[in-house]
């Protein structure tokens, strides 16, 4: 499958510029949780959003964006918020202080990123043909890799990082998803290894979304949802009507995930290797959705239709039903979504 048709179903961003700066506004009825985005434009930045969808701040990353098919380009975890600058080959790291953001530092990335994530003490930046491991420190994030493995296909085609106990799982939309195992300390250690039993249909593995040993992998343009488990590919779900699932997030029991063709949601209850999908449009759009996040009760969407893109947040209740607390529309080209809800522990 080549990368254009992953661009043609997918959506992938444009450029778009977004200057000023919006000051702070009155508070929502969740003040500890924000909604973070990124504009993508040559000149990129973080946009924060109460849960109310109110603009708080809009801040310059100081890099360029221009990153498109992929999942995990902004990332949080407990105040602290990952942004991939995809023109200017690094990441942006932001810290919660206060009442709002600030840009803490940049760090350069050994190819141009596409994904980031938190764990084990470290970011890891997952680029067009490498992915590295970079330590933590209090909030500090080392400039100097630990770590950096190359990919299998290192075609410019990667799409998405997750963590797990002792490895990360990424893919390349170019039918891999595969491995990097990590020493005691975090840091990754090569060589990147293919995943186990990968259907024979597969075609342009995309999104994923991790919890303990399991990922749930995107196989998008088969239609399907894999479970990886230990580099093995366990069971994998049709996404049957919807077309497509290219992003993934998991809320308790349930796994959603954006399909972009179809412009829904889909939900699918999970549980040991079981993928069942019990609604197949849980919510729909305007645009086709290119990206999903979930945190503190809220899933947020990202939409786009060529024109104008849109950040949908809902509520989710305990059957996993979705209700719409507010839509906003935004300039084209919004890459990635996250939800922060401030101080939390690595979770691994």
């Amino acid at each position: 499958m080549t990368f254009q048709r992953v661009q043609k179903f997918c959506l992938l961003a444009v450029f778009v510029t977004m200057m000023g700066s919006a000051p702070l506004v009155h508070a929502d009825n969740a003040p500890q949780t924000r909604i973070v985005t990124a504009s993508n434009a040559a000149t990129n930045q973080l946009l924060v959003y109460d849960t109310l969808g109110n603009l708080l701040q809009t801040i310059s990353t100081q890099g360029q964006g221009g990153v498109g098919g992929n999942a995990g380009g902004i990332e949080a975890k407990g105040n602290t918020v990952a942004v991939v600058n995809f023109g200017s080959k690094n990441v942006s790291i932001f810290e919660r202080r206060g009442d709002g953001f600030q840009l803490s530092q940049t760090v350069s990335a050994a190819s141009s990123p596409v994904s980031v994530a938190f764990g084990h003490n470290h970011l890891y930046i997952l680029g067009t043909t490498t992915v590295e491991s970079h330590r933590i420190f209090n909030n500090y994030v080392s400039s100097s890799v630990d770590g950096v493995v190359t990919l299998l296909k290192a075609d410019g085609s990667a799409a998405q990082v997750g963590v797990l106990p002792d490895q990360l799982i990424l893919t390349e939309k170019n039918n891999a998803i595969e491995s990097v195992g990590l020493l005691a300390n975090g840091e990754v250690t090569g060589p990147a290894t293919l995943a186990s039993n990968i259907p024979s249909n597969v075609n342009a593995p995309f999104g994923l979304v991790t919890r303990g040993n399991d990922a749930y992998v995107t196989i998008a343009h088969a239609n399907e949802i894999s479970l990886v488990r230990n580099g093995t590919v366990l069971t994998t779900a049709s996404s049957g009507t919807q077309s497509a699932p290219c992003w993934v997030t998991l809320v308790g029991p349930f796994l959603f995930s954006a399909n972009t063709p179809s412009k829904s949601v889909s939900r699918y209850a999970i549980y040991g290797q079981k993928i069942i999908q019990d609604d197949a449009v849980a919510a729909s759009f305007s645009g086709g959705p290119t990206d999903i996040a979930s945190g503190g009760g809220l899933v947020a969407v990202i939409d786009g239709n060529g024109t104008v893109s849109h950040l949908s947040i809902f509520s989710v209740d305990e059957d996993g039903n979705l209700t719409l607390k507010i839509m906003n529309t935004l300039a084209n080209g919004i890459n990635g979504v996250a939800v922060v809800q401030g101080e939390e522990d690595d979770g691994r």
